[in-house]
């Protein structure tokens, strides 16, 4: 069984999403073929993988947003990407096809969440498993002007898959397909906490370390803000903040997932996997508001009724403002299961295996 994942180069959680799902896939059904086609970076999917062996066919399925920042979404950028990458695909998805129908093997599709996923279904005539907490009809509609016109064209496409794995923090996602919602999907650490600790020089007291990061984009604050905090230890993402004292980078062979059991709390953005991973270890969020991206909202929602946090501006972000002396907020409404991962790989092994039966 082949297992080809059409995954966005939008940003770095929706590689992270489906790579939690695969390494579940791959303990219970090592024997089959995982293939990731994306515009994501081979060492980022490497590193995710864990050691699970996957193939890379590299292609840019969609845009997402292009971003002015980690913070902020640059409009009329994305527009004029929208229509370079629908020029694009045409070639690209014929030469996929043709590769899949020669690996001459059952195949099963997994989109997160390109809408030009349905167009490659269409043409090997297989089944398309959607998984995601948006599509980018859901991100576009609240934007619009021209983004209306991208919104229906992308729920037309998604509404030609065969089912939806609803990952939390969803939004709409109004398709019309059976779908099945799982809990918190992020893969377990790899390594052992002591010795990263030590090799971090980190303080054994968890409440005292903090990790500052804001997916692959980065945000950069330079050193002085982390000045506000002495008592506490910060591993970043930010090259720019290494000159502080109390900052340690986060080495690039280990996933910021790792960190997560030595960290009491969080300083980021509204991002899916980031979410995933913190509330999975058990670690707050002080969460920082993000404009212009229809899915910012719909994460601080989920946040309030499921996760402990704390809610900053952009202005106390950048001014050291970070509440680390404040106690961090409980959810309303309790925590998500963290078995999203396994629950969704289950679900392709029943939906693979029936296909193929």
């Amino acid at each position: 069984m082949l297992i080809y994942a059409c995954v966005s180069g939008h940003g770095y959680g929706h590689g992270s999403r489906v790579a939690s799902v695969l390494l579940a896939l791959a303990a219970l059904r090592p024997s089959w073929r995982l293939v990731l086609s994306t515009a994501l970076p081979p060492a980022f999917l490497q590193l995710a993988l864990a050691g699970v062996p996957f193939e890379h066919r590299p292609l840019r399925w969609d845009v997402g947003a292009i971003q002015a920042d980690a913070l902020g979404v640059d409009g009329d950028a994305t527009l004029a990407a929208l229509e370079a990458v629908a020029a694009s695909l045409p070639p690209l998805l014929e030469a996929e096809a043709q590769w899949l129908l020669q690996q001459q093997e059952p195949v099963l599709l997994l989109g997160d969440v390109p809408p030009a996923a349905a167009q490659l279904a269409a043409l090997l005539q297989r089944p398309l498993v959607w998984m995601g907490n948006f599509g980018w009809d859901d991100i576009y509609a609240p934007m619009g002007g021209p983004f209306l016109g991208w919104a229906e064209r992308f729920q037309h496409d998604y509404r030609r898959g065969t089912h939806v794995i609803r990952c939390p923090f969803s939004m709409a996602m109004d398709w019309g397909l059976p779908e099945t919602a799982v809990g918190l999907t992020a893969a377990a650490p790899q390594l052992e906490a002591e010795a990263l600790r030590q090799r971090l020089g980190l303080p054994a007291e968890r409440e005292r370390c903090v990790m500052v990061s804001f997916g692959g984009m980065g945000f950069a604050l330079g050193p002085e803000p982390y000045g506000r905090w002495p008592g506490w230890s910060f591993v970043s993402t930010d090259a720019s903040a290494a000159a502080a004292p109390n900052v340690r980078l986060l080495p690039a062979d280990v996933r910021p997932l790792e960190l997560m059991r030595l960290c009491g709390r969080q300083i980021s953005k509204a991002g899916y996997s980031i979410f995933c991973e913190a509330l999975s270890q058990g670690t707050g969020l002080h969460l920082v508001e993000r404009h212009g991206f229809a899915e910012a909202a719909v994460l601080e929602g989920w946040l309030r009724r499921h996760g402990q946090h704390r809610l900053l501006s952009r202005e106390q972000l950048l001014a050291g403002d970070w509440q680390l002396d404040q106690p961090l907020l409980p959810p309303s409404d309790g925590l998500l299961a963290s078995d999203g991962a396994e629950q969704a790989a289950g679900l392709l092994v029943q939906l693979a295996e029936r296909m193929a039966s």
